[in-house]
């Protein structure tokens, strides 16, 4: 017989940038998560990405979400009543899924103004598959040094934490993102009929630039050399799947600045046969329809590490062409079991790429099987972690 457990205030912390579906895949993958593991929990969401229509996504698919907004002023202190009162009511601060320890001043405030404990969940330590432990500032280290629990996303950062000596319970857990459950159906039903897409009969394919537009300070031209190498071997791949398949193609973007690449990179160059066959998404979307979309690919075909495993999540296979500038992410889809489908950019021929998905083509149910059991794994471990966390809430947690 179940206990009736005392409930408990948990703020979490995710949510870095409201134009990407994969952060916002992220979020709302640590949210599910909270509620499937620690159900008894009151969850306040901090976050800064709640814009373009994120909070009412996150709503439609959790009534009971709180939210709050809000910085850290030069204090340390919260600069707002709303995130002040989160800071007394919360038992718990959770740090969700990232790139990188991306809200480390908001932990030391919270470490500080509160005393109460915190933790880190699915996350990379940038630099580290080069720098080894120095990848670890010394403030960074207090950081992890006075969490409860640290899970990084991949086997890299976690040999970093253990090398630079951080005293507190390490572990593995999986990038949020791969407990996605979000869907808007009749978005998608809408876009498939515009365009005249057949469930299971299309390829989704995602650009990406190896410097973002807004990060790019003085590195362009590395940046635009390597675009023309990096889309003609997608290109190459969307050429030979229509071709050999009969399907179609749609291209769709990650990032809302992807959107002005679809044209230039991708569909510009495709011979007038290829292109009749593909089409291009018309308005950046959210992560729902996005989810929705994929769920009824056929692939998908991704230079972007998280359209990939938001693919993945609706039992949706797909090769990810990793680009280097892309850190960890390649080392995250390997290890989840993904490698089979996994290129690097600066080796992989687009021969090599569009013959893996001819694969997946050919062998539809036993790839949308494989991909499966890959996210039950992944969620196993998120579980796993998850567990600890229940633990700390209510000790007496069976």
């Amino acid at each position: 017989m179940a206990l009736t457990r005392e409930p408990k205030k948990l703020l979490l912390r995710a949510g870095w940038r409201s134009d990407s579906i994969g952060d916002t895949a992220q979020v709302a993958g640590m949210v599910r998560l909270v509620r499937m593991h620690a159900p008894e929990a009151e969850i306040t969401l901090w976050s800064n990405s709640l814009d373009r229509g994120v909070k009412p996504m996150l709503l439609r698919a959790y009534p009971r979400l709180r939210f709050v907004e809000g910085e850290i002023d030069e204090a340390g202190r919260p600069d707002g009543p709303g995130l002040a009162q989160a800071f007394e009511e919360s038992d718990f601060l959770l740090h969700g899924s990232g790139p990188d320890v991306v809200a480390r001043d908001h932990l030391r405030a919270w470490r500080a103004a509160t005393r109460k404990p915190y933790g880190i969940f699915g996350v990379s330590i940038p630099g580290a598959e080069t720098q080894g432990a120095d990848a670890l500032d010394e403030e960074l280290k207090q950081i992890l040094d006075g969490a409860v629990f640290v899970f990084t996303r991949e086997s890299v950062s976690l040999e970093a934490l253990r090398q630079a000596g951080v005293m507190t319970r390490l572990g593995a857990a999986p990038d949020a993102a791969f407990s996605l459950k979000l869907a808007n159906r009749e978005a998608a039903l809408e876009f498939l009929k515009r365009y005249e897409l057949e469930a299971k009969q299309f390829l989704a394919v995602v650009p990406r630039l190896r410097q973002e537009p807004s990060r790019d300070e003085g590195g362009g031209d590395v940046s635009q050399q390597a675009a023309a190498a990096d889309h003609a071997k997608l290109r190459e791949a969307i050429v030979r799947w229509v071709r050999e398949t009969g399907y179609k193609v749609a291209l769709c973007a990650e990032k809302k600045h992807q959107m002005d690449l679809l044209y230039p990179l991708l569909y510009r160059e495709l011979p007038d046969d290829v292109k009749s066959k593909t089409v291009r998404q018309p308005l950046y979307w959210l992560t729902d329809t996005a989810s929705s979309v994929y769920r009824r690919a056929a692939a998908i075909l991704t230079l972007e590490c998280h359209s990939g495993i938001i693919a993945a999540a609706n039992d949706t296979p797909g090769v990810y062409v990793h680009q280097p500038e892309a850190g960890l992410t390649g080392q995250l889809w390997q290890e989840a079991g993904l490698g089979r489908w996994y290129f690097e950019a600066d080796r992989a021929t687009g021969e090599e790429i569009a013959g893996r998905l001819l694969e997946i083509h050919q062998n539809p149910d036993s790839s949308q099987v494989d991909v499966h059991e890959i996210v039950i794994y992944a969620r196993k471990l998120q579980s796993d972690a998850m567990t600890v966390l229940r633990q700390l809430l209510w000790p007496d947690s069976a």
